[in-house]
């Protein structure tokens, strides 16, 4: 209910200069990824995941972390701050 997800495979991406195969990884949430503890534990268990399901070797994944506000997220005709 709280997680979306977005997977936009087959794009062109060059990361570290090479093109080989590598992934981005975008996360947004509202106060659990605010600090540096918080996102390096959730780094190794996202980075853990990742290798795993991809195949890919850890220096060709990107994680980036992007706190939001409750007023930044409409759902159901108004904003997380009152739901």
């Amino acid at each position: 209910q709280r997680v979306n997800v977005t997977v936009r495979s087959g794009l062109p991406m060059v990361l570290s200069g090479s093109a080989e195969p590598c992934a981005q990884l975008a996360v947004s949430s509202i106060g659990v990824v605010g600090s540096a503890e918080q996102n390096r534990q959730h780094s190794a268990r996202l980075f853990q995941f990742l290798t795993a399901q991809l195949g890919l070797g850890p220096e060709r994944i990107v994680i980036r972390f992007y706190p939001l506000e409750p007023w930044q997220i409409g759902k159901n005709g108004t904003v997380m701050t009152f739901l």
